[in-house]
């Protein structure tokens, strides 16, 4: 086992993973495949080959810990009025120019000096504790601390607690097919039913995403659908109306989808989303699915 990692940062080594010619080593955890020279990290930052092994860099590492009510994931259907304890790491495998927690997405644990360490146990007794529903992987990108997500799930699992995950659905079959087995709820942000839109603004692609909600749906958790509306990026009413339809039968028409308000943030600085184009799409959706619901427009639901 190599060990590279100052004193303060615990990390572990990574899964997912192959070793191919001259010590480089093959990612398998997310569509990226990254291939990663001695010393080099993967696309999302925290993912590190170290002498010819992979490490989760940010394992143990942590950027936002606290309690929310189960509604500002957004789940509106999942134990509504319950509250949920919140863990957040670092790094992202997209780089969407709008992303609201940038300064913990777009980095690594190298970038940020400010952090706290928290071992799995810790966090599962906080939950356990606390009037928590369980541990919800949230704010940063939770499938690329995987290792890390997975440690505090299958206690949290099997102490008959709630594993709630916010993710891009950016992610391999195989290591979502694990998480799937601890998971109970999971809301996906859709970007758009854009394949370019995705290729240009997140650097990734579309496809693994549908294949990680059909799978979701397939698996028979609960599942939520966030769609941000980004003015001249996603807000075409024709590909919305596709990406309606393909949810409708993929998921059934009782899949929740929170059509939510964008305001310019981290790179970009569109105008904000127009609330009657919010207004629009609801009409829209609402012709296909039962629960539809607007984000980030006050006294709107």
């Amino acid at each position: 086992m190599h060990t590279n990692h100052q004193q303060d940062r615990p990390g572990k080594e990574a899964r997912y993973y192959s070793v191919e010619d001259n010590r480089r080593l093959r990612c398998t955890l997310c569509p990226h495949f990254c291939l990663l020279n001695d010393g080099a990290s993967g696309r999302c930052r925290v993912r590190k080959n170290v002498s010819g092994e992979m490490r989760a860099d940010s394992w143990g590492n942590v950027s936002g810990y606290h309690m929310d009510p189960i509604e500002k994931k957004p789940f509106y259907k999942f134990y509504p009025g319950s509250q949920i304890l919140s863990v957040a790491s670092y790094g992202c495998n997209f780089r969407c120019p709008w992303c609201q927690n940038a300064s913990i997405s777009q980095c690594g644990t190298d970038e940020q000096m400010a952090r706290r360490e928290m071992m799995p146990e810790e966090i599962v007794e906080a939950a356990a504790r606390s009037a928590s529903i369980g541990v919800a992987y949230t704010y940063n990108e939770p499938t690329v601390w995987f290792e890390y997500m997975m440690d505090i799930a299958r206690p949290v699992y099997e102490r008959g607690m709630k594993n709630v995950v916010v993710t891009n659905g950016f992610i391999n079959p195989e290591p979502l097919s694990e998480l799937l087995e601890v998971g109970h709820a999971f809301n996906v942000d859709l970007k758009s039913f854009d394949d370019e839109v995705y290729r240009r603004y997140a650097n990734a692609r579309l496809d693994p995403v549908l294949n990680t909600i059909s799978a979701i749906g397939a698996a028979g958790k609960h599942l939520e659908i966030t769609f941000l509306v980004v003015p001249e990026v996603n807000d075409d009413l024709e590909r919305f109306d596709e990406m309606i339809r393909w949810l409708a039968a993929e998921a059934g028409k009782d899949a929740v989808l929170h059509i939510s308000r964008y305001f310019p943030s981290f790179k970009m600085h569109n105008p904000p989303t127009p609330i009657s184009l919010m207004r629009t799409m609801k009409n829209m959706a609402t012709a296909h699915l039962s629960h539809v619901y607007l984000g980030n427009v006050p006294g709107a639901v």
